[in-house]
């Protein structure tokens, strides 16, 4: 990718206004001018994400949720191991970024893979529960995400899989396994990625680990493109809905 591409996306995430009188119009205004350079900036701001794709067993003949899935690049993360499943779904809000899904998913041959514009707080599959649900740096960028892990949950079979990835910030005074942020931390991401529409909080981690029993819980910190001395928290969690 080069520069002029980095300064494209860099420009889209720190200059352009976001205009849109509703959250879809919003992000379909903010990602239209990247869709086509999206993957490979994120792909070295967004840490985890093979790691949680590498982490959740793939089942067979099973049925996957990707959650804010945009351009389906999380799908890659399958390898071989797509074949198992019966049934995908990549669901976004964003035009632009599902119309890259589509093509995808066209040139590589996945019948299989259902692209779905639609709101993670409402959409349910329509061939009944499912085995898994993803996020994918999503749940920072959905403004009633409590809603969408509730939406998810629902959608699970008991027994199903959870898993996120997402940056975060801690409480002032977490509880004793999550860690504690300094005040800078706390405040500074919140702020800075507040003009992008995401949202870091505090409370995704405790509210995760409410409704699911916690299976894998990393807790982490990745370097920021061009920012060489900032490393932001973010967090892998794969859980369990109880049966």
């Amino acid at each position: 990718m080069s520069f002029a591409s980095d300064l494209k996306i860099l420009y889209h995430m720190a200059l352009r206004p976001i205009r849109g009188d509703n959250h879809a119009d919003r992000m379909d205004n903010f990602y239209s001018g990247q869709a086509d350079a999206y993957d490979d900036f994120r792909e070295r701001l967004l840490k985890g994400r093979r790691e949680l794709w590498q982490s959740i067993e793939v089942p067979e003949n099973g049925h996957w949720v990707d959650m804010g899935g945009g351009t389906g690049s999380n799908l890659d993360y399958f390898g071989d191991s797509i074949k198992r499943l019966d049934r995908i779904y990549v669901v976004d809000l964003a035009r632009s970024l599902l119309e890259v899904a589509r093509r995808r998913a066209s040139d590589k041959g996945w019948s299989h893979v259902d692209i779905v514009q639609d709101d993670a707080t409402q959409f349910q599959p329509p061939a009944g529960p499912v085995d898994v649900v993803t996020f994918s740096y999503s749940l920072t960028m959905i403004p009633n995400w409590f809603s969408a892990v509730d939406n998810a949950f629902q959608m699970l079979r008991p027994g199903g899989i959870l898993g996120v990835v997402d940056f975060f910030v801690s409480r002032k005074h977490p509880a004793n396994n999550f860690q504690r942020h300094s005040w800078f931390t706390r405040h500074f991401w919140p702020i800075w990625m507040s003009s992008d529409n995401v949202f870091p909080s505090s409370e995704h981690v405790p509210f995760l680990h409410s409704r699911f029993e916690s299976m894998i819980f990393q807790q982490k910190r990745a370097k920021i493109p061009y920012l060489p001395f900032l490393r932001i928290p973010y967090y892998i969690f794969v859980g369990r809905k109880p049966v």
